[in-house]
């Protein structure tokens, strides 16, 4: 159960990290995933001091997987069009 609730919520948060970029017209519901999920674990090496912890699905950990996933997609923009946007 635990792998498919990976996917629900990074889908969610990859197309709401999507949205806030303005990305959203150019990515699947797969890359929407993969965004979510590599930007949680982004967001939870930020602000978790470099470790991973397991602390479940809560308001903060959905706060911080979004604002990773927002950095993976503007470093995702700096490279491929030289600005953030």
């Amino acid at each position: 159960m635990g792998i498919i609730m990976w996917l629900i919520v990074g889908g969610i948060i990859g197309w709401l990290a999507s949205m806030i970029m303005r990305t959203d017209a150019q990515q699947g519901i797969l890359l929407n995933i993969v965004v979510g999920v590599v930007g949680a674990f982004i967001g939870g090496m930020i602000f978790s001091g470099g470790s991973i912890n397991n602390a479940g699905l809560s308001l903060y950990s959905f706060l911080v997987s979004l604002v990773g996933a927002v950095i993976l997609l503007a470093i995702v923009n700096l490279v491929r069009r030289g600005s953030v946007r």
